[in-house]
C-alpha cells in the first residue's frame, strides 16, 4: 500500500489549495477518526494543536468535524508547539495527535501531521492505511454516538512544565541573557516564559503572531535577525526556533549558528562520557556533514544514517534503541525527554552545559571543522518528473564519477515541497561547485 497525500513529515500544502482545503481536513479528519475507533466500548478522543497560521482557524475547524462525525471527542490544545501535541497526546490518554503547521514554510502554507497513542509520529504503513480509508466510503457514527470538542486552556502550561523538568536539578539560568527567536509562531508564549522562569534575562524576538507573519525574516530559517539581535545587546546565546518550535538552529555569542549537526555533536559527546548515550550510536540523516561522522568515529560513536526527516530518525531510534538522533536542520531528538523533535529543550540542554562548564557558547558550539558541503534547490511543477529524465539521470552519473573517493552526492525530491534539492560534499571546493551547478542546469532544463 503507497501513500500518495502523505510526504515525510505529514499532509502539507498551500492553504486553501489541494491537498490543504477545509474539504480534504474534514475527510482526512474522518478517515483518521474511523482509523483510530476501533470499538465502541469506550470513549475515544483526538488532540489536536496548531501554530498561529490564519488557515489554522479553518483546518482545525474541518478535523473537527471530521473526527465528531466518527464518534471521537475533540480536545482543542490551540497554539502550541509540536512536540507538546506528542506529550499530550499520551497524559491525555488520547488515541490520536493532530498538529496543524507547516513548520518552517511560509504563513501561505499549511500542514497535518498525526500522531499515534504513544506520541510518536504516524508510521508509513499507518498513513498509507488512513489513506486508503480516505478514498473510500468513511461510515460516520450514529446520531446519538457524534463525539464532543472542548477547549483546553492549560495545554501549553503542561508542556512548559515538562519542558522545564528536562533541565538538570539545582541548575539555573542567572546570569545568563538569552535572545529567543519564536518565529513568530506556537511556542511564542511558552519558550520566553521558560527560559525566564528558570532564571535567564530573556530577549524575545519573534512573538508577535499575526496569522501571517510567521517564518517571516524570523526563527530558524533566518537566524540573522536574532544574531543581530545578539550583537546589540551583548547576549551569550540565541535560540532560534521554526515555526511548530520542533526545530533549533543556535547561536554564540559572537552571532555565528550552530546547526544540528553540531548540537548533535555536542550532546554525543557529553552522553557518551557520561555513559548514558545507548547504543553508543547517534541517529541521523544522510545530509548530516561529513565531519560530524569524522568527529563521532574518533570518539568510538557510530552515526546510524537515515533518510531525509525526523520521523525516520525516530523510527530507527526506536529500532534500534537509540535515545539521541537528528537532523543537519535542527530537528534534535532526545526520546528520554520527548517523541520527536524538540528546539527549545534542545536549547535547554545546550545551556546546561553552558552553566555545567563555565564555557561561552562559541566554546561549545563548533566541536567539529565541516567538509564543504553545497545544497542546491530546483523548483519544479506539479506532475512534472525532472529526475526521471535521461539527461539528469546522466547528468547525475557524471557526478557521481567525478567525487568518486573524492566526496558525497545527494539527490532528493523533498517530502514537504515541490523542490529538488542537489547536495555534494567535497574538501575540493570548485569541483562540488562544478558538479551541483551541472546537475542543477540539468534539472532547470528538465522543468
Amino acid at each position: 500500500m503507497t501513500r500518495k497525500l502523505f510526504g515525510t513529515d505529514g499532509v502539507r500544502g498551500r492553504a486553501n489549495d489541494f491537498p490543504m482545503t477545509a474539504e480534504l481536513a474534514l475527510r482526512l479528519g474522518a478517515a483518521a477518526g474511523r482509523y483510530f475507533r476501533t470499538d465502541g466500548s469506550r470513549a475515544h478522543r483526538v488532540v489536536i494543536g496548531k501554530d498561529t497560521r490564519l488557515s489554522g482557524y479553518m483546518i482545525e475547524n474541518a478535523l473537527t468535524a471530521g473526527f465528531t462525525s466518527t464518534g471521537m471527542n475533540v480536545l482543542l490544545l490551540g497554539p502550541v508547539p509540536t512536540p507538546a501535541v506528542g506529550l499530550l497526546t499520551t497524559s491525555m490518554r488520547a488515541d490520536v495527535g493532530v498538529m496543524i503547521s507547516a513548520s518552517h514554510n511560509p504563513a501561505t502554507d499549511n500542514g497535518i501531521k498525526l500522531f499515534g497513542p504513544d506520541g510518536y509520529k504516524l508510521s508509513d504503513e499507518a498513513e498509507a492505511e488512513i489513506e486508503a480509508l480516505l478514498g473510500g466510503d468513511i461510515h460516520p457514527a450514529k446520531a446519538e454516538n457524534i463525539g464532543r470538542a472542548k477547549r483546553i486552556d492549560d495545554g501549553r502550561f503542561r508542556y512548559m512544565e515538562r519542558v522545564k523538568s528536562t533541565f538538570p536539578t539545582g541548575l539555573r539560568l542567572d546570569g545568563l541573557k538569552v535572545v529567543v527567536d519564536c518565529a513568530n509562531g506556537a511556542a511564542y508564549r511558552a519558550a520566553p516564559e521558560v527560559l525566564w522562569e528558570l532564571g535567564a534575562d530573556v530577549v524575545a524576538i519573534g512573538v508577535s503572531p499575526d496569522g501571517h507573519n510567521i517564518n517571516d525574516g524570523v526563527g530558524s530559517t533566518a537566524p540573522e535577525t536574532a544574531a543581530a539581535k545578539i550583537r546589540e545587546m551583548g547576549a551569550d546565546l540565541g535560540i532560534c526556533l521554526d515555526g511548530d518550535a520542533d526545530r533549533v538552529m543556535l547561536i554564540d555569542e559572537t552571532g555565528l549558528v550552530a546547526d544540528g549537526d553540531q548540537i548533535m555533536a555536542l550532546f554525543a559527546n557529553r552522553w557518551a562520557e557520561e555513559g548514558r548515550l545507548k547504543g553508543q550510536t547517534l541517529a541521523a540523516t544522510v545530509m548530516s556533514n561529513l565531519g560530524l561522522e569524522r568527529y563521532l568515529a574518533e570518539r568510538s560513536i557510530d552515526l546510524h544514517r537515515t533518510p531525509v526527516g525526523d520521523r525516520y530518525v525516530v523510527e530507527a531510534m526506536r529500532r534500534h534503541g537509540l535515545n539521541l538522533g537528528g537532523e543537519q536542520s535542527g530537528h534534535i531528538v532526545m526520546t528520554d525527554y520527548a517523541t520527536t523533535g524538540d528546539g527549545l529543550i534542545a536549547g535547554l540542554q545546550f545551556l546546561a552545559e553552558m552553566v555545567r562548564t563555565g564555557q561561552p557558547a562559541s566554546a561549545l558550539a563548533r566541536s567539529f571543522e565541516t567538509v564543504p558541503q553545497l545544497l542546491k534547490n530546483v523548483r519544479y511543477a506539479s506532475g512534472q518528473l525532472p529526475l526521471d529524465t535521461p539527461a539528469v539521470q546522466a547528468a547525475i552519473a557524471a557526478g557521481e564519477a567525478k567525487l568518486n573517493g573524492q566526496g558525497r552526492l545527494l539527490i532528493r525530491k523533498s517530502g514537504t515541497e515541490p523542490l529538488i534539492r542537489v547536495m555534494a560534499e567535497a574538501e575540493d571546493e570548485a569541483l562540488m561547485l562544478a558538479v551541483v551547478d551541472e546537475i542543477v542546469g540539468a534539472v532547470e532544463a528538465a522543468v
